[in-house]
């Protein structure tokens, strides 16, 4: 520790960080604009100025920008100082010259950090009067406005999108006072993480074109902490509600696991919630056999007839529903009828990851161990699709080994200019095995494209020479020998190697074969993280709680004498091919679906309860590590829509069952679970139950400026209606209530006093760019056994050989499209591909097709007819159809296809 003194009071503090860090940290307001904690400083701004003293004795002192000077032990400044101050208020004047007088109708207005910082530094009055400079804003694309009037040159988003996220089509333009941000032409950002420039800017430059849609201002929304429902990783996030919908979506801060940014579909996926296509009253099929609007009270007669036994009925969960809804149904029908609504393979490699996990020697990382890790290694995984935001930590990886060289040279970390000049293009080991190439190939120090077999044989062959007693491969050719060669040393070198596959391959071979890469790198004394990307919010949930799959249900079904299916939050029409999930629905003489947008399963539903999105019910997810996180009710909607768990309590006490009797709210729900189900202990402590009170009173969801509450319901009744009671959570649905710091679980709105902005974050950290107060949110249900448990896996597989006539097919992801939920949006609608087929330029050549050719692809269970895309690096034999997109939902894949011409 160091010890500073500011203005006269003395602070200890940490000398690793400069002086506008460790003054933040400390409580002291500094204006600033283009330090960022995460990016770290480049001094470009001056806002942040202080006045810094040689010793006790001097009085004079000399100015400096507090974000370039090291916090170095006996450091001397003056915050107060009148000079400094003054200063500090001519750079927000020298901004203001040219910014336009638009607060009142700018998006930012409210939250913008621009507007605190004026505040903050008392200029109150422009003398500015002559012509202002102006430009052209350009159309970025559906999710972000453009709007570059407003832009004070602070050079934030061309680091966050250049810089931190590795974009290459967005830049900084001229020189001196006529720079510009933004794309050397118009057209649609490419990179996956641009919705955090809204963020990142501290004015009203880019801000959320979505929100356009349906404006409010952020003081008169609704807010509530989530999590992110797009894929497994579990990204922390902030809901907001105006006018019985969800608004938009904020970043919300976990130091383990998504940090200060969102990628562009979970910021932006949100408005499925909105869809015409919800499902919000009950429906129920009529004489003619069409499903129409039915009141709940009919709905649950009946459901009382069809509940009234338990012998002929069979559950199928969710990988998107909650744990609590999972659970209920898996209690309701019985183990042995249960099933957890995950395809036949996604179940069977869930089931090995879980294994693995638990049994093994190697720990499942957060974001922030990925971020930390000095040496990677990935296992047929396309990241940027199947999880953004690892793909993001990744990137940040690649800079871990270089940075010992600016260690060695004594360049203070957050010196980020300095840092850069250290490392020029040094990169980091960085390895991708897949089977074509992916965004993260521009960071890669070498890449290898092959079918799944043959990269689960690389990476078989990288355990053995990391650790012999791992099986060994044969006939492998030179080039491979040679390439593992290389990844095994890079390995072994590290200090804090990675290892990430997944499942979305479909391969059981890649997934062992990670593990032995894994397991070997821990014989070795490294301290070693395995990853393993799932697909969905609670898949990792699904396999914990334990069940068959899609498929077993379908084999088993005539053996159970079933005539009634309960689905859950689920189009079990993109678990197995279309033929045989018709032939197995014909089989129920009931078929009731509780979901919340129409879908393939709700059409051939006898009856349907409306569900609740994560926008109108609490409940928990668990990500792909194994944290357990609580998501909260944004607002309370006003239709029959309610968690799936609840639906079925209600239907089972009219049938005469007492199953669920006592579950007054999800607190008893949790509390069963815990007691229950021994994988899922500790699940009551990812977050406060619903009793927790500060100073006596719940948390409020709405800000204390929240206007227009008897206006809102103007067109039912003049008078303010009773606001509606939480029985699940810890929060009111008004500004009545707690609104000062909470615990990080239950924090859904940034704002301290004279900060209005997202910057207002470091009040709620304990550390900045560290925890959060209390502890990031979260509890983590898996970690590593013993060292000695674990048994090399040893199904090495032989060598690819193309089939004469027949591709062998595996599924390619979209991060637009590809998701189920976020493509009801519309603005991700707009951006998603549309459904083809991949073929190696060579064999589309051998059969003289070109881009965008139509051709016929022969499954086992149908033909569909796809445009052909070319690619460089897919190997020959093999072909690559998008996963899940409309018009392939149900194609199951990998298999052998034939094409037609």
């Amino acid at each position: 520790m160091a010890t500073i003194y500011v203005d006269g009071k003395r602070y200890d503090v940490n000398p690793n960080n400069n002086l506008l860090h460790e003054c933040l940290q400390k409580g002291i307001d500094i204006p600033y604009f283009c330090w960022h904690p995460a990016m770290g400083s480049v001094g470009s701004c001056r806002q942040c100025a202080v006045k810094q003293y040689k010793n006790e004795d001097d009085v004079k002192g000399m100015i400096v920008m507090s974000c370039m000077v090291p916090a170095a032990d006996g450091t001397r400044i003056s915050v107060d100082d009148e000079e400094t101050v003054e200063f500090r208020k001519s750079i927000i004047e020298w901004l203001m010259t040219n910014h336009p007088h638009d607060c009142p109708i700018c998006d930012e207005g409210g939250e913008c950090h621009l507007q605190d910082m004026t505040v903050m530094t008392g200029h109150a009055y422009r003398r500015f009067r002559f012509k202002k400079r102006t430009y052209v804003n350009q159309y970025l694309g559906p999710l972000i406005n453009h709007e570059m009037n407003r832009c004070i040159q602070c050079y934030r988003c061309v680091r966050f999108y250049k810089d931190y996220a590795h974009g290459d089509d967005f830049d900084v333009f001229g020189a001196h006072n006529h720079v510009y941000f933004g794309r050397h032409e118009d057209g649609v950002l490419q990179n996956e993480f641009s919705g955090n420039l809204v963020e990142v800017c501290p004015t009203g430059v880019f801000t959320d074109k979505s929100l356009k849609q349906h404006f409010t201002r952020k003081w008169d929304m609704t807010t509530a902490p989530s999590i992110c429902t797009h894929c497994g990783v579990g990204c922390n996030t902030i809901g907001a509600e105006r006018y019985g919908g969800i608004r938009r979506i904020l970043n919300r801060y976990n130091g383990e696991v998504n940090g200060y940014f969102l990628c562009d579909r979970g910021r932006y996926g949100y408005d499925y919630v909105n869809s015409e296509d919800r499902i919000r009253t009950p429906m129920l099929r009529n004489a003619s056999g069409e499903l129409e609007s039915s009141s709940k009270e009919s709905v649950l007669a009946h459901l009382k007839k069809v509940l009234s036994s338990k012998k002929n009925i069979i559950g199928i969960g969710s990988p998107r529903t909650s744990v609590e809804s999972n659970f209920a149904l898996k209690k309701f029908v019985g183990a042995d009828r249960f099933y957890t609504g995950l395809s036949d393979t996604e179940s069977k490699l869930l089931e090995q990851i879980i294994k693995i996990l638990k049994n093994g020697p190697v720990r499942s990382p957060s974001l922030k161990d990925i971020r930390e890790s000095d040496a990677v290694f990935v296992i047929g995984e396309d990241v940027t699709n199947t999880a953004p935001m690892m793909a993001l930590a990744l990137r940040q990886s690649v800079r871990q080994q270089p940075l010992k060289l600016v260690d060695m040279l004594k360049i203070p970390r957050w010196h980020e200019y300095a840092v850069q000049d250290a490392l020029q293009n040094r990169k980091g080991p960085f390895f991708t095995a897949n089977v074509a190439a992916t965004k993260l190939d521009n960071i890669a120090t070498r890449t290898y494209h092959a079918e799944p077999d043959d990269i689960a044989r690389l990476a078989f062959a990288v355990a053995n020479i990391l650790n012999n007693d791992a099986p060994a491969v044969k006939k492998l050719s030179k080039e491979v020998k040679q390439l593992a060669g290389v990844i095994a040393e890079a390995l072994k070198s590290a200090e804090r190697p990675l290892i990430v596959s997944g499942i979305t391959l479909g391969s059981e071979v890649v997934v062992h074969a990670a593990a032995n890469v894994a397991a070997a790198l821990v014989k070795q004394e490294r301290r070693t993280n395995l990853s393993y990307i799932v697909p969905e919010a609670n898949t990792m949930g699904a396999g914990l709680l334990g069940g068959g799959s899609v498929g077993d249900a379908m084999r088993t079904v005539k053996d159970k004498k079933a005539d009634t299916v309960i689905i859950f939050e689920n189009d079990i029409y993109r678990r197995a091919n279309e033929e045989s999930i018709n032939a197995f629905l014909k089989q129920f003489k009931n078929v009731i679906v509780v979901d919340h947008l129409r879908n393939g399963t709700t059409e051939k539903a006898t009856a349907v309860l409306p569900a609740g999105t994560f926008g109108e019910t609490d409940g928990t997810f668990i990500n792909y590590e194994g944290r357990v996180q609580r998501y909260f009710q944004v607002y309370h909607p006003k239709d029959e829509v309610k968690e799936s768990w609840r639906w079925l309590r209600e239907a089972t006490i009219a049938a005469g069952h007492n199953d669920f009797k006592e579950w007054q709210n999800l607190d008893a729900v949790v509390g069963a679970i815990n007691r229950e189900v021994a994988t899922l202990r500790n699940i009551n402590k990812a977050a406060p139950s619903s009793r927790f009170r500060i100073a006596g009173m719940k948390m409020s969801r709405a800000s204390a400026r929240y206007s227009g509450r008897t206006a809102i319901h103007a067109h039912e009744s003049v008078n303010e209606p009773k606001p509606p009671e939480d029985p699940d959570a810890p929060f009111t649905f008004t500004m009545e209530g707690f609104s000062g710091f909470k615990p990080p679980a239950l924090v859904n709105l940034l704002w301290a006093p004279r900060w209005n902005s997202v910057q207002a974050l470091t009040r709620f950290q304990e550390e900045i760019g560290g925890p959060m107060r209390d502890g990031d949110p979260g509890v983590r249900l898996i970690e590593p056994a013993s060292r000695i448990s674990f048994t090399y896996f040893d199904d090495i597989p032989a060598a690819f050989e193309k089939r004469d006539g027949e591709f062998y097919t595996v599924p390619v992801y979209h991060i637009f499209g590809s998701d189920e939920l976020s493509i009801r949006a519309p603005w991700i609608r707009e951006l998603s591909a549309k459904a083809y087929i991949l073929l190696n330029k060579d064999d589309a050549g051998e059969k003289k097709l070109t881009e965008d050719y139509e051709v016929g692809v022969q499954f086992a269970s149908g033909t569909f007819k796809l445009p052909v895309k070319i690619s460089d690096t897919i190997p020959p034999g093999v072909a690559g159809i998008p996963a899940r997109l409309p018009g392939v939902e149900s194609v199951s894949l990998p298999g052998w296809v034939r094409i037609l011409i």
